[in-house]
């Protein structure tokens, strides 16, 4: 199961709030609903997300297998 876990870390670790990316960055308010709710976003918006936090894909997301 994919997890979001570390993209909370990630945003408390560099300071942003969901209210920056949504209204500075542009990131969908629909989009962190779905990572809140374990859902799939798009690759795109995984890209877009690394790029605005600066980080790798494993800080945003997470393969977990016990679940």
């Amino acid at each position: 199961m994919i997890s979001y876990e570390p993209f909370y870390k990630t945003l408390l670790s560099k300071n942003i709030t969901e209210y920056h990316l949504i209204y500075k960055e542009g990131i969908s308010a629909n989009t962190l609903h779905r990572m809140k709710k374990g859902l799939p976003i798009t690759t795109k918006t995984l890209d877009t997300l690394c790029f605005i936090l600066d980080c790798d894909v494993n800080d945003i997301i997470i393969h977990n297998k016990s679940v």
